[in-house]
């Protein structure tokens, strides 16, 4: 009921908008399986634009992160607008959300929304329940043939993206674009989890928080995918480079050299093609149709690539949607590429878009434990360095107590001499060194020297060799 209860709170928000016009109240769906649903008319706002404007950034003000905003489409045959999105809510802890917004206008000055919402990792098998309770209610606009409307995706060219149709649940006229019901699956290491349809399989190679999984008809969706580039830039990189030119069997022999700062989208393809290279596979054949900027922590960058790829491993091309995070250069030069990925056959495409983009956006990593597996397994590079700075420092230790003490024999080696440098020196200009009982010394004549003792012995008396203060006396 927390969540419930703070979704509610941004529509409120959004009803209470600067207007006029008196509050609409929303009406509130819960679903059995945890989702929550509102809907009704966004007071304030006549457009459209207005207000799915609105709607996010009262999310984003809620929630203290920005959503992340899938790319948007028209709902076929009526003048609704819809967009899927991601985010985490500090308030509720920081919960991974997932939701879906619908827009429309259904007069010139009157527009209603309704915002589908769950916890990421139940929203991808909750979807189309959801939307098939919302129609149930929420019929803002009728089809051409007088039949409610629902949002399951489908190609539409002719619309330049996205649109969607249906006949009131997720299960109508394009029933087969529908998000398939999913399932969690959690690595065996506990490392990550994301939503899985029926049918399909995690490859062996998943681990340390990252998830290869494979459909049935050679669908692949890879999650937390990482490369690490040298950055070809860096003076540093170069030089390394050059030493270990030729060794392949190091580190630095096998590594990813690449410039970093160049477009993002080029740099993660090309970085690919370098990879399939070292494994010995051909060129993948690789078709940018999109790429959309994301918002990204600072120094950070991040985007959406939509586009097509042929592995040349005889499935022809595969549709594919891609999300490039790029860190920093590190203090050593490299950089960090994450990578989530979707890649379906062509021919499926229209059919599986939505499953796999649900199951891109259901990725949970826990970073406590990638990190833990990360110390693990450099635990004993680590200790074995730390063993050399050790015998090092100790080595250092006795070299420099042995310097230490000869520079200290030589320091007073150097100082006796000098006292009896000045010694000798004042013997010949004829002066002595004497003090007083507040311990101040001074260099006079032989014979002034010898009247101050004379007459005051309780006062003054001379300094001797030994005693010679440097800086002083000498």
């Amino acid at each position: 009921m927390k969540a419930a209860t703070f979704i509610l709170s941004i529509f409120l928000a959004l009803c209470t908008a600067t207007s006029a016009d008196a509050e609409v109240p929303l009406k509130k769906i819960i679903d059995p399986h945890g989702g929550r649903i509102y809907y009704g008319q966004i007071t304030g706002q006549t457009t459209q634009a207005g207000a799915m404007a609105s709607i996010l950034r009262s999310i984003h003000e809620n929630w203290g992160d920005e959503p992340q905003v899938g790319k948007f489409f028209r709902v076929r045959n009526t003048n609704s607008i819809a967009a899927f999105l991601t985010g985490v809510s500090h308030p509720l802890g920081d919960m991974q959300m997932a939701g879906l917004v619908i827009v429309s206008q259904v007069a010139p000055d009157r527009v209603e929304a309704a915002l589908l919402v769950d916890n990421v990792q139940h929203f991808g098998g909750n979807i189309n329940t959801m939307l098939g309770e919302l129609f149930q209610e929420w019929h803002p606009v009728a089809a051409a043939d007088g039949t409610s409307v629902g949002v399951s995706a489908v190609s539409d060219e002719t619309a330049g993206g996205t649109t969607a149709s249906g006949n009131g649940t997720a299960d109508g006229a394009a029933a087969n674009a529908a998000v398939a019901p999913l399932h969690r699956f959690t690595l065996p290491d506990g490392s990550a989890s994301a939503m899985m349809p029926d049918g399909w399989q995690v490859t062996p190679a998943s681990g340390g928080g990252t998830i290869f999984f494979q459909g049935p008809n050679r669908e692949m969706v890879t999650l937390g995918f990482t490369m690490r580039p040298f950055n070809t830039n860096d003076p540093r990189v170069l030089r390394t480079r050059q030493q270990f030119a030729g060794r392949r069997n190091t580190v630095y022999g096998q590594a990813l050299y690449y410039p970093y700062g160049q477009d993002l989208a080029k740099t993660f393809v090309d970085l690919i093609q370098m990879t399939r290279a070292k494994h010995g596979l051909p060129p993948a054949i690789s078709q940018i149709s999109s790429q959309t900027n994301l918002s990204a922590p600072s120094g950070w960058r991040r985007i959406y690539i939509q586009g097509q790829v042929d592995a040349q491993d005889g499935v022809g091309p595969r549709e594919n949607n891609t999300i490039v995070t790029c860190a920093p250069p590190g203090p050593v030069g490299g950089f960090m590429i994450f990578a989530d990925e979707s890649s379906v056959p062509v021919r499926l495409a229209d059919q599986e878009r939505e499953t796999v983009l649900a199951m891109l956006s259901s990725y949970s990593v826990n970073q406590q434990v990638v990190s833990a597996q990360a110390s693990a397994i450099a635990a004993p590079e680590i200790a074995r360095i730390h063993e050399i700075g050790r015998r090092a420092a100790a080595q250092a230790a006795s070299a420099h107590a042995a310097a230490d003490a000869h520079n200290a024999a030589v320091e007073r080696h150097w100082d006796a001499m000098d006292k009896q440098s000045q010694s000798f020196s004042n013997y010949l200009l004829d002066q002595s060194v004497i003090t007083d009982n507040n311990g101040n010394h001074a260099t006079v004549w032989n014979g002034t020297a010898d009247a101050m003792v004379r007459n005051n012995p309780s006062r003054y008396e001379y300094v001797n060799t030994l005693n010679l203060r440097k800086g002083v006396d000498y």
